[in-house]
């Protein structure tokens, strides 16, 4: 009897094993198909980050901080008032700027109405030359038939010299009213011209008066876009730099995944092609994407010093190119991304 009782154990045992290993060999075969089919139409890759546009906050120009109106990770609108600098010495620039100004615009006025009188002169002036060619004309219908009866010996020689001295003296007096018009003329030309250096200097005392508002404006510092205040770096009473960074405006409009995909992974990537995102901080959550663009190039060609492949040894390696994937996105996920965090990149290629 014992023999028979371990006899069944040993047939049970040689035929479960055989049907076990069929299953593994076909479970891994059915799942080794699966994931190469899967492979030949998907290209995925881990090294990937989100990214959005970061804005710096800089002031414009030197000075000390008199009021910082915002925190670090606070949220602010774009034109927000972000920072105050001391802007008193400014102040007194624009109102010396605003002095020259209303001084060439006093002078420029003066030198208008001296044109109008100028205008005048040259209008009494024609009028006394018309006036006195009335005279010559007059005194030479005299001379000329005084002349004649002179000839005659019908009037005295006192007569006549008479006659021909008021001839002489019509046409002096014409000779000076037309210089006075000349000179009237001159001084108007010259009124004109002034006019004219006037105007530009009151245009050149307005640009000044702009300059000085427009710094003045540099001491109010504003948000350049809507977003999250990071990094602050900036207090009361500090003095800062032109162009020094004092905090970023981390921008709420848009985020997207960038994928630094092998040069080998793109022979069939396309921009529109769907893509699946996977962000690490929330592995129950899968994005859905489209692929935006592809780099110009890989990122080592744009690193602070590229390779160059023509000195020394050349060992080659396989590049990376960045892709750019626009995430379809609810609100209340957008709120909860943050750029620089690591996600799964996997796109459709087919």
């Amino acid at each position: 009897m014992e023999e028979v009782v371990e006899e069944k154990p040993k047939k049970s045992r040689k035929i479960i094993f055989p049907i076990i290993l069929a299953i593994i060999i076909i479970g891994g075969g059915y799942y080794a198909i699966n994931t190469y089919l899967y492979s030949i139409a998907h290209e995925n890759t881990d090294d990937a980050q989100l990214e959005t546009d970061v804005s710096p906050v800089s002031p414009r120009i030197a000075g000390y901080v008199t009021d910082v109106l915002v925190q670090d990770n606070e949220k602010v609108k774009a034109g927000q008032i972000l920072i105050k600098l001391d802007g008193r010495d400014l102040q007194i620039k624009e109102e010396q700027a605003q002095a020259a100004l209303d001084n060439a615009q006093a002078n420029l006025g003066a030198i208008k109405a001296n044109t109008v009188s100028y205008d005048a002169a040259i209008a009494t002036a024609q009028a006394n030359v018309d006036n006195a060619n009335v005279k010559v004309n007059k005194a030479k219908d005299d001379f000329d038939r005084y002349s004649k009866l002179y000839a005659d010996k019908s009037i005295s020689q006192q007569q006549y010299d008479d006659i021909k001295a008021a001839y002489d003296n019509a046409k002096t007096a014409l000779r000076v009213t037309l210089k006075q018009q000349d000179a009237a003329e001159e001084q108007y030309k010259a009124a004109v011209q002034q006019i004219a250096v006037a105007q530009s200097t009151v245009s050149q005392r307005q640009d000044d008066l702009d300059y000085a508002k427009l710094q003045m404006s540099y001491t109010t510092i504003t948000a350049p876009a809507s977003g999250e205040i990071s990094k602050k770096n900036v207090e009361p009473g500090q003095y800062v730099q032109t162009g020094q960074q004092l905090f970023a405006v981390v921008s709420d409009s848009d985020i997207w995944a960038v994928g630094n995909f092998k040069e080998t992974q793109l022979g069939d990537m396309k921009v529109g092609q769907t893509a699946t995102v996977d962000v690490d901080a929330f592995k129950d959550k899968h994005i859905m994407g489209v692929v935006n663009s592809i780099a110009g190039g890989t990122g080592a060609r744009f690193a602070l010093l590229p390779p160059d492949n023509s000195t020394g040894n050349f060992v080659k390696v396989v590049q990376r190119v960045p892709v750019k994937v626009v995430l379809k996105l609810d609100s209340d996920l957008k709120e909860r991304l943050r750029p620089g965090m690591s996600v799964d990149i996997e796109v459709n290629t087919k």
